[in-house]
């Protein structure tokens, strides 16, 4: 016998369906461009619907920001924090990103990062936010390595973790649409960054 789906049920899955439409919108228009009406549209839902579990475009905006740090915390960062070698975590985080970023809506931190550059807003903030949330875990991971002697000694922690970072951002958006190429060549590149031998 099926059970009824609760109100809390449908409210949940009506917000995933307009998190996951919004960030779509968002990486392929960016911020200024997102038309709310087409968004509860694609997920298949009235703009009434969308205002029901959202106040305005920033509100929306935030919640993807939000949204989108649990679902690589999931998908990504609860396996690099599962790997008690820093050189691993630092590869398996190259890894799990460029499988990550497979999805379109993958690309909305980056193009927001882009969009509110320069800017003072509460949308470019948390994207920052989160931005250096991953720098600070990677220089983390950057100093450990260092510290076991298995990532050489040279430039500063910081230097090195937006290296890596940029490196494997670089690597992902060349080789959007390539796997297993996309994957096996971030994880090479973020190798190169830290001054180890690539994996093959």
């Amino acid at each position: 016998m099926r059970t009824r789906a609760t109100q809390a049920d449908r409210s949940a899955r009506s917000r995933t369906a307009l998190l996951e439409s919004a960030a779509r919108g968002l990486s392929r228009h960016g911020y200024g461009h997102l038309k709310l009406e087409q968004v509860a549209r694609e997920a298949g839902y009235t703009r009434g619907a969308l205002y029901h579990q959202f106040k305005d475009k920033q509100d929306l905006a935030l919640a993807v920001c939000a949204w989108f740090r649990e679902t690589y915390w999931h998908e990504v960062a609860r396996h690099v924090e599962q790997e008690p070698e820093p050189v691993a975590a630092l590869l398996t985080l190259a890894r799990g990103h460029a499988v990550f970023c497979r999805r379109d809506v993958a690309r909305v931190p980056i193009a927001l990062r882009l969009e509110f550059s320069g800017q003072d807003h509460p949308v470019g903030r948390e994207v920052e936010r989160n931005y250096e949330t991953l720098l600070t875990r990677c220089a983390g991971l950057i100093d450990a390595g260092r510290a076991a002697g298995t990532i050489p000694p040279g430039r500063p922690t910081r230097a090195l973790a937006l290296a890596f970072v940029g490196a494997l951002e670089g690597t992902v958006i060349a080789l959007a649409g390539q796997a297993p190429d996309d994957e096996l060549f971030a994880a090479r590149a973020v190798a190169g960054v830290l001054g180890l031998t690539p994996p093959s």
